[in-house]
């Protein structure tokens, strides 16, 4: 009788064993899944699937693929490998989410166009090319709690300041208590700038920073300067911006 027991007890475990690494990733997002997040072409189990297409917050990738790392879930927490493909570009790390539902991404590197988070930045219009390389970027909500790493922008444009190519700026994110900061500084713009930007937990964001127009600055961005306040230094100006995220 114990024997049998016995039997039946090894019988139902490998019963939900086998479920459990089976259990297809299309029915897992039907369950869990959130308002945030449209995913189709779903494939595969949720230890090892891919979608054809994935959006969250105006954010889109296709041919996203994941694949699980078991022990991980030992720490409470279900850790994937994910690759992607933007519109154009790439996106590859590593992914972890939460009992809370918070979402961390690990050694993620990535090439993509800005218009790809232009509705989560909040900046109509935005475009230009990103590189980025960060060893964490944590969300809750769908917004950053967390970043530390850097961004390489290339071909900037921002209407709201001018309709042609501001050039390029480099970003490095660190994490504080109060929030997210980061340096920015140009690299091949069309004006000498250096600044701080702010992200605050409300989703609000600043930028306060310090521009000179440079030999190549465009006539049309010339004039814009002239608007903002100066500094005690000769041609330069204060530039302040402000939003939400």
């Amino acid at each position: 009788m114990q024997r049998k027991r016995g039997l039946v007890l090894v019988a139902v475990l490998t019963l939900v064993v086998a479920l459990l690494l089976m259990f297809p990733a299309r029915v897992a997002y039907h369950w869990a899944s959130s308002r945030l997040v449209s995913m189709s072409g779903i494939q595969g189990t949720v230890w090892h699937g891919s979608a054809s297409e994935f959006t969250t917050n105006g954010v889109y990738l296709r041919d996203l693929s994941w694949e699980m790392r078991p022990l991980q879930l030992l720490t409470g927490k279900a850790l994937y490998v994910i690759s992607g493909t933007p519109v154009s570009g790439f996106l590859d790390g590593k992914i972890a989410i939460g009992l809370g539902g918070k979402v961390t991404l690990r050694e993620l590197t990535a090439s993509v166009p800005l218009q790809m988070i232009e509705r989560a930045a909040n900046v109509p219009g935005l475009r230009g090319n990103a590189s980025l390389d960060f060893e964490r970027l944590e969300l809750v909500d769908g917004r950053p709690a967390a970043m530390d790493g850097t961004i390489d922008v290339a071909n900037l444009v921002v209407p709201m300041l001018a309709r042609g190519s501001l050039g390029g700026y480099h970003a490095e994110f660190f994490t504080q208590n109060n929030g997210i900061v980061a340096s920015v500084e140009d690299t091949d713009a069309v004006v000498d700038m250096a600044g701080s930007m702010h992200l605050n937990h409300d989703g609000s964001w600043e930028f306060l920073g310090r521009v000179k127009a440079q030999s190549n600055t465009p006539d049309s961005v010339r004039n814009q300067l002239r608007f903002l306040p100066t500094t005690d230094e000769p041609g330069q100006h204060e530039l302040r911006l402000e939003g939400r995220y």
